[in-house]
């Protein structure tokens, strides 16, 4: 079974206001304290729920929870909370709900997440913030598994990546044995960076930790393999593991944006080199120019090669979050899509 999924917010719901990323600055933190911190932390508790329903009903069973449930959790021991008990009953019970409808959760803490990094107080930081994700999943009730991700890449190469490396591995065994049990690395989308047979043959021979492929990220950084091969390589991580292998997807958001401009010259007869000349499409043409070439697209046009497995997880990262997922060909999901 090959089920597509999508990334922390629902835009369908997030128009009466049911979302789970209301966070808030840190001036917000200070003057409200720790009862602000549980209040938005329990409201986005509490939407989580209708999140999944949502999903259900609209045939999508793969969901990455965003890393603001607890906002500013960084500062603070969740279970200091004022509504810790409460925030853990509604948590349970979304937890228990995905189980039930056969839903993947999943997370993927953002980039200032680096284990290798040579800065000691960076690399608390990125415990300490590890370990909360990995407490959220506790919260929801799930045994430590590669089930549920937490998915991270190993963030930067300081030029000098074997070091890196060792350093960033000696780190990982500071992590809990549970934190461990749900830690996956990803691969990057610049040459300079971490590729999947880097990954493999740095992090993972010494770590068995997962590899998330990364389709787009592979097409800037291959590490001199095909697509196919970094794939499989990829998913033999997670077989030694028994868990169904979870890969990333998305699509050039310059590109998207260069089609609809050609939509544009094609409908008024302007070529692409006249358009900077065109007062009324010139703003257009500049932002374009300005979009990076790594960047996501709002929606989809193709779905991923999956080279002939039966199961496999696909996260879309697009922009458009659920809605990206009406392209997808409904004979890949576990229950059709019906989205508006």
């Amino acid at each position: 079974m090959i089920r597509f999924g999508y990334a922390c917010n629902n835009m369908t719901l997030g128009k009466e206001n049911i979302r789970t990323g209301r966070t808030m600055i840190q001036r917000k933190f200070i003057e409200g304290g720790m009862q602000l911190a549980s209040d938005r932390s329990l409201l986005n508790a509490k939407d989580l729920l209708p999140i999944l329903k949502w999903n259900v009903a609209n045939g999508i069973h793969l969901f990455r929870i965003g890393s603001e449930l607890f906002p500013r959790w960084n500062h603070y021991e969740i279970k200091d909370l004022p509504d810790y008990d409460e925030i853990g009953q509604v948590l349970l019970e979304a937890g228990d709900y995905a189980r039930a409808n056969n839903i993947r959760l999943t997370t993927h803490p953002g980039p200032f997440h680096i284990l290798g990094s040579p800065d000691p107080v960076v690399v608390e930081n990125s415990i300490v913030g590890l370990e909360r994700h990995s407490e959220m999943f506790d919260m929801l009730g799930y045994a430590p598994s590669f089930e549920n991700k937490i998915n991270i890449h190993i963030g930067a190469a300081y030029n000098d990546k074997p070091p890196t490396i060792a350093r960033w591995i000696k780190n990982y065994y500071r992590l809990s044995d549970e934190c461990r049990a749900r830690l996956v690395i990803e691969n990057d989308d610049k040459a300079s960076m971490y590729s999947v047979r880097e990954l493999f043959q740095m992090v993972h021979s010494a770590t068995d930790i997962p590899i998330t492929f990364d389709y787009w990220h592979h097409t800037f950084n291959t590490g001199d393999i095909s697509e196919e091969e970094a794939f499989f390589m990829a998913r033999s991580t997670w077989e030694k593991h028994g868990v169904t292998q979870c890969t990333h997807y998305s699509e050039s958001r310059r590109r998207e944006q260069q089609r609809l401009i050609e939509n544009i010259c094609d409908k008024h007869n302007i070529a692409w080199e006249d358009l900077p000349e065109w007062p009324t499409f010139a703003k257009a043409y500049k932002e374009f120019s300005k979009i990076k070439e790594q960047a996501h697209a709002d929606y989809i046009l193709t779905t991923p090669n999956t080279y002939g497995v039966d199961s496999l997880d696909v996260v879309v990262e697009a922009k458009a979050k659920e809605k990206a997922l009406q392209n997808i060909n409904v004979k890949c999901c576990q229950t059709p899509l019906i989205l508006d």
